[in-house]
Parts: C-alpha cells; sequence; structure tokens
C-alpha cells in the first residue's frame, strides 16, 4: 500500500502559496494546544513553523482589542437562516459555492476572514490590501482561482479558533484517532463540542456584522454536520452535491497529498493516505444519509456535479426553486457570465487506477448504487 501511495503523491511545492498557511491564523494559545496533545513539528519545516510563531503573536494581539471592540455588538446580532453547501472533498462543492455567491443577495465568508477569523472586523480593511502579495492567485490542488476578497469555506476559521478540525489532520500526519471526533462531534467532549457550536456562531454573527444577509457557507465537514447545524440554525437550508465516487477519492488523494506538502509542520507522512480517505468517505456519506432525514421537507435540494457541469444555468435556477430562494431571474445574468468566464478553466486529469478502480466498485458498491453511478471500468 505504501508504495501504491507514493506513487500518487504530487512532487513537493514548498513555494505554491507564496508563504502563506492555515495555521497563520492561529493564536498562540491554540498552537500550544496542538503541540500539547502532540502536533508533529520537525526542523526542515522551519520556513513555516517560524512565520507561523510570529504570526500567532499577532493574532492574539488583535484578537482581545476585537473582542473588547465588537463584545455587545456580537450578543445583540441575530443571524439570518443561512445556507449550507455540503458535499465530499472533491464533489463540486467550489464550483457550487461560486456559483451561489454571485448573488448579491447573499453573504459569504472570504478568505481573508476564515483565517483571520479572530479580528477580521478590525483588520481587513487594512490588512488585506497590504498582505495581497503572500496569497496564491491559484489553489495549488486545482488551480482554481483564489484571493482575500473571494469566498472560502469556514472549516479554516472553525480549526483556528478551537482546533477541533478534521483540518487538524495536517498536524496529526497519519493519526485518526487525534481528529476524528471533529467530524460529527457525535463522540466529541460535550464541552467541546459546545465550544465549537460557539465559534461557528460567533463567526456567522460577525460576517452578519459585516454585511446583513443570508449566509452561504461551503465546508465539506458540514455534510457530517447535519444534526449539530440545525441545533444552531433550525430553518437552514441545504444543497448537497455529489459526484462519481471514483472521480472524489482519486482527486482527493492527490487533493491530501498538496495540503500536506504545502502545510505540514512535520515531515511528509503518506503512508495511511488512502486508506483514511477511504475512512473519511464511507463515513462521510453514510452519515449524511441517515442524519439527511432530520432537514425539513423544502430546506434540502441534492444535485449532481456531472449534471451542474453540463447545464449549471438550469440546475441552478432547480437549486432556488427547490430552496424557495429569491427570485432565480436577479442572479442568472451574473451566474451565465462567470460560466462564461471558466471555459478556458482545466481541471485535473488522472489516468485509470485499477487498484482504486477496484476499490471503488467493491468497497464503495453503496455510494455507485445510492447516487445511480456506473462502475469504473
Amino acid at each position: 500500500m505504501a508504495e501504491h501511495v507514493a506513487s500518487h503523491a504530487p512532487k513537493a511545492a514548498r513555494n505554491s502559496q507564496r508563504g502563506l498557511v492555515i495555521w497563520h491564523g492561529m493564536r498562540m494559545g491554540d498552537f500550544a494546544k496542538l503541540i500539547r496533545v502532540g502536533a508533529e513539528l520537525h526542523w526542515t519545516q522551519l520556513h513555516r513553523i517560524l512565520p507561523t510563531l510570529f504570526m500567532t503573536v499577532h493574532n492574539s494581539v488583535w484578537a482581545p482589542i476585537e473582542k473588547m471592540r465588537f463584545r455587545k455588538q456580537i450578543e445583540q446580532t441575530q443571524v439570518q437562516p443561512p445556507v449550507f453547501v455540503l458535499g465530499h472533498w472533491r464533489s463540486g462543492t467550489t464550483y457550487l459555492h461560486n456559483l451561489m455567491t454571485l448573488d448579491d443577495r447573499f453573504t459569504y465568508p472570504n478568505l481573508y476572514e476564515c483565517i483571520f477569523a479572530h479580528h477580521f472586523l478590525t483588520t481587513e480593511s487594512t490588512m488585506a490590501g497590504l498582505t495581497n502579495f503572500i496569497v496564491p492567485k491559484k489553489r495549488p490542488m486545482d488551480n482554481m482561482q483564489t484571493g482575500w476578497k473571494l469566498p472560502q469555506e469556514d472549516e479554516m476559521a472553525l480549526l483556528l479558533t478551537t482546533t477541533y478540525s478534521p483540518y487538524r489532520n495536517l498536524a496529526f500526519q497519519g493519526h485518526r484517532e487525534r481528529y476524528e471526533d471533529y467530524f460529527d462531534f457525535k463522540n466529541a467532549d460535550p464541552k467541546e463540542r459546545e465550544e465549537w457550536k460557539q465559534a461557528l456562531m460567533t463567526f456567522a454573527k460577525k460576517l452578519t456584522i459585516r454585511n446583513n444577509k443570508p449566509i452561504v457557507f461551503k465546508s465539506p465537514g458540514h455534510t457530517y454536520r447535519i444534526e449539530i447545524l440545525r441545533e444552531l440554525f433550525p430553518d437552514a437550508r441545504f444543497v448537497y452535491i455529489h459526484r462519481h465516487p471514483y472521480d472524489v477519492i482519486r482527486s482527493t488523494i492527490y487533493l491530501r497529498g498538496v495540503m500536506f506538502q504545502t502545510n505540514a509542520l512535520g515531515r511528509l507522512n503518506l503512508e495511511r493516505n488512502e486508506e483514511l480517505i477511504y475512512q473519511a468517505y464511507e463515513q462521510c456519506i453514510r452519515t449524511y444519509e441517515q442524519d439527511k432525514q432530520q432537514i425539513p421537507e423544502g430546506n434540502l435540494t441534492e444535485i449532481r456535479y456531472e449534471d451542474l457541469e453540463q447545464n449549471p444555468i438550469e440546475h441552478m435556477r432547480k437549486v432556488y426553486e427547490d430552496l424557495s430562494l429569491p427570485a432565480f431571474d436577479h442572479v442568472q445574468p451574473e451566474i451565465e457570465k462567470y460560466v462564461a468566464g471558466q471555459k478556458e478553466y482545466k481541471k485535473n486529469e488522472f489516468a485509470t487506477d485499477p487498484v482504486l478502480a477496484e476499490v471503488i466498485n467493491t468497497r464503495m458498491k453503496f455510494a455507485l448504487e445510492k447516487y445511480g453511478y456506473d462502475p469504473v471500468t
């Protein structure tokens, strides 16, 4: 298995993020928390560790200032029912999120707000412009455009404000036991669960202070968390996107390798990479299919990535109609313009892997049957 994994690993991409790593938004106390529970550090990653330590001081200074400035306003803010984009990693969640956030009747978290969740209300207007040079123009795993102001997944903010996230795996390579409770929180410590809920609600309130509109959130991690999300937002709406399991898992193998190579603070360890991905995929699909029964009729719609890719206008209109969102005609011209601009975009392409194909056709047969996909040939 180790040899098979190594054959999939992308080449090292030390400078692909222009120096920006996910840990740059963390406070000193939270970074120390990761160290106490065994986060992996190595001297070969000093080019990431030292800037991260500097940024933890920066964030630890600004976080209490923001808390003092906005505490009362945060307490009094009411969050409008949000929309959550759900789906396993590499299922098309980013594409769907980008389309939905073209609608100016909604708001969304951007990259700056997700990385610097502790103090963006205070610092974004000044610091985003001054630090544009450290942000990559494209995501290293799939070449999609990125930038401080563009939509981003709130999982980053939750990792950096609580440390309770599957993205903890970037600090604990190969050790699923150190982050597995933070997929769905069903077996997590109740105090950690409540801390996570409070962090998401605070983040949502701060986004609402910035722009008082319904928020469109996107995090593949939320696909495991329908139960906890409905505790916080009983009237939330959900859009679930799925894609052929082979394409999802093949692309996730590449994604995970790139994310470790560009964000890990310890030596690269991909020995159990594929098995950990298989486990997460199975848990994601089974948990979603079980827990979606809790969502009231009219608050959930599902879409195939392959259909959305072929006819985005038709299927985005259906999303709006299924969820009783505001009139689609308002945003249709913006979506048409965006789609036209994506015609030159080239997805990563991979040769068919017979070993992975066998895994999909056997171990993931339940997902093929559930979503009506053909076996891999």
